[in-house]
């Protein structure tokens, strides 16, 4: 099976054009609309063999940005009948996503050097930045926070389970009715986010801010690049900020954990986030070592038959086809094998590779996995597959 070639027509049959706009949907039938980082995923795997694509696709994304700088997490180019709801803006979401802009930015530019593409994404993509870490972070710790489980990526992930007072048990459907009381406690282009934050969901999330870390050192090498010195130092002074504060506020026992509240209370419970902070640099190489002893090499945990679990498998909630609750999703599969090259783990990545590999022949381009068996759920031809081809690169 020629895995590459499928993932390239994956993407080619999943893009579409509105209004002059080019961009990729995840799923035909499942996601018809445009989703923050999936576009950001589609433009970095884009830029190796159709540039024009992946410009198009960044261009598309940032074409929704609000004034105040945040990017939506969905845009409605062809209104539908799925995953709509009561926003109060027009095409869009009120929400964000895990800000991958500037890494899927940079991988352009590497590629092309293209510095007129490069020049005109710049203002938007800082003002993205420069929104996350001022309203997003009101009592200036230092950490992002996001105000619904959705921002994380993760809609129903068990690390939100108490913030959210449900139970471990708790049914998908169940889960999208709670998240939806927070989609009309966040309605508009421009709330109160401290406010809605302190009265309805709090959480300084560990892939989120490893994620913004990473992202904001590539947007200081944009920032050079166009010689821009006070966005090269903003960025670089940010980066390392938000990296101090995560290591004083959520590192414990050997891990980072996702935290709630002014007083930021730890959220202990076993997921994928423990392998998130490999992805930007946070851990040093005695505490990843020991990282892959407790998580990578024990299937007890988060290591299944068939790659990482999103969830370990010792939580109550662990469920191998509960959505973002234990099953194997190839995004995450994909920031492990970045942090596993990083820090010179090639065997662990190379398995990475070979388990994300294993799952595409076996059961295609699936939207998630049973990290039990291998089998496929969820939404077919769905795109994040295609970031195999930027594992063999």
């Amino acid at each position: 099976m020629d895995i590459e070639m499928l993932a390239r027509e994956v993407l080619q049959k999943n893009r579409r054009t509105t209004s002059g706009f080019q961009y990729t949907v995840p799923s035909p039938s499942t996601y018809p609309y445009q989703w923050l980082w999936d576009s950001c995923f589609h433009a970095i795997v884009l830029a190796s063999y159709d540039p024009d694509a992946a410009k198009a696709e960044m261009h598309s994304l940032m074409s929704k940005q609000f004034q105040n700088g945040m990017v939506p997490h969905m845009i409605y180019w062809e209104p539908g009948e799925l995953h709509v709801y009561e926003w109060g803006v027009i095409g869009t979401s009120a929400l964000t996503q895990p800000p991958m802009i500037a890494y899927a930015v940079w991988e352009i530019f590497r590629h092309t050097q293209d510095l007129e593409f490069l020049t005109q994404i710049y203002p938007g993509i800082i003002a993205f930045y420069r929104y996350l870490v001022t309203e997003r972070d009101p009592r200036g710790a230092n950490l992002a926070s996001i105000i619904n489980p959705d921002e994380s990526g993760e809609d129903n992930s068990s690390r939100f389970d108490s913030v959210l007072g449900i139970k471990p048990d708790i049914s998908y459907w169940d889960h999208i009715e709670v998240r939806k009381k927070l989609y009309s406690a966040n309605i508009g282009e421009h709330p109160d986010v401290s406010a809605r934050m302190r009265q309805h969901f709090w959480v300084k999330d560990v892939p989120f801010n490893s994620i913004l870390v990473k992202n904001l050192r590539i947007l200081a090498h944009i920032a050079s690049t166009l010689q821009d010195e006070v966005g090269e130092h903003f960025a670089t002074q940010h980066a390392g900020l938000i990296k101090a504060a995560m290591r004083e506020k959520m590192l414990d026992k050997g891990v980072f954990w996702s935290t709630t509240g002014s007083e930021y209370t730890k959220l202990h419970v076993e997921t994928w986030a423990h392998f998130a902070p490999l992805f930007a640099d946070l851990y040093t190489h005695e505490e990843a070592d020991a990282l892959l002893k407790e998580h990578f090499h024990n299937d007890l945990t988060l290591r299944g038959e068939w790659g990482i679990r999103t969830v370990s498998r010792r939580e109550e909630s662990y469920r191998p086809d509960g959505f973002w609750r234990g099953p194997v999703w190839l995004a995450p599969h994909w920031f492990i094998y970045k942090g596993l090259q990083a820090y010179g783990f090639v065997e662990e990545a190379n398995e990475i590779r070979e388990l994300t590999r294993k799952l595409l022949e076996k059961s295609g381009f699936r939207e998630y996995f049973n990290p039990e068996t291998g089998e496929g759920c969820g939404a077919e031809e769905f795109t994040w597959g295609a970031l195999y081809l930027d594992m063999v690169d």
